[in-house]
């Protein structure tokens, strides 16, 4: 797929507020600091598009992005460490839940993993909460670059194993790296994919 045109839609605070569409939607999500918003940027071939920031939980909002009139492009507020008070936590949670469960328009959402960590307690959690929810998921390995191709086959095999575990199938896996240019095309061509099948079925 060749992103053309990308626009900026809106932000909003509440899931309700969220733009009126009949369009496909892929939302991005993963433990704060994962490297989200420097994903998406690469994904649409902008830089600036999401704002990045070494500080974690910058994003507090629901961002919707128009990629080539087609499709949203979605951010979603990173779980787990929310650089915010207290009272703002149960907020965001509520937003990234609704979003997630309420929103119809929602086809896929695309779970970010730290390559260089080995599972994380918040991540198989969250994962197994989608799946108690029936959300259509994948999961996509970010900073590939920063670990070794060995180091980084036996957090994949780890995932892969505790999954299996309560799983009879594995959801699909990309795995990216920003700097190295990689998993850009197949993400793209997966979105492409599923926005055929769905044109398709009408």
């Amino acid at each position: 797929m060749k992103i053309s045109k990308t626009e900026f839609i809106c932000s909003s605070k509440d899931a309700r507020n969220c733009p009126e569409s009949d369009l496909p939607e892929y939302a991005f999500i993963g433990r704060s600091n994962v490297g989200k918003s420097s994903l998406i940027n690469y994904l649409a071939n902008r830089n600036k598009l999401a704002r990045t920031s070494s500080a974690p939980g910058r994003t507090r909002l629901i961002n919707h992005f128009l990629i080539n009139d087609e499709w949203y492009l979605v951010d979603l507020p990173g779980y787990g460490y929310i650089r915010s008070v207290k009272s703002e936590r149960p907020v965001l949670k509520k937003l990234i839940s609704d979003y997630i469960l309420q929103r119809t328009s929602l086809t896929c959402l695309f779970v970010l993993l730290d390559a260089r960590l080995e599972p994380q307690k918040i991540d198989l959690q969250f994962i197994t909460w989608l799946g108690m929810n029936r959300v259509s998921f994948v999961l996509v390995f970010t900073k590939k670059d920063k670990i070794s191709s060995a180091r980084f086959s036996k957090n994949k095999k780890a995932y892969e194993s505790l999954l299996l575990q309560s799983w009879v199938n594995l959801p699909p896996i990309f795995m990216t790296s920003v700097l190295k240019k990689s998993g850009r095309e197949e993400i793209l061509d997966f979105i492409d994919q599923t926005n055929r099948e769905l044109r398709r079925k009408g």
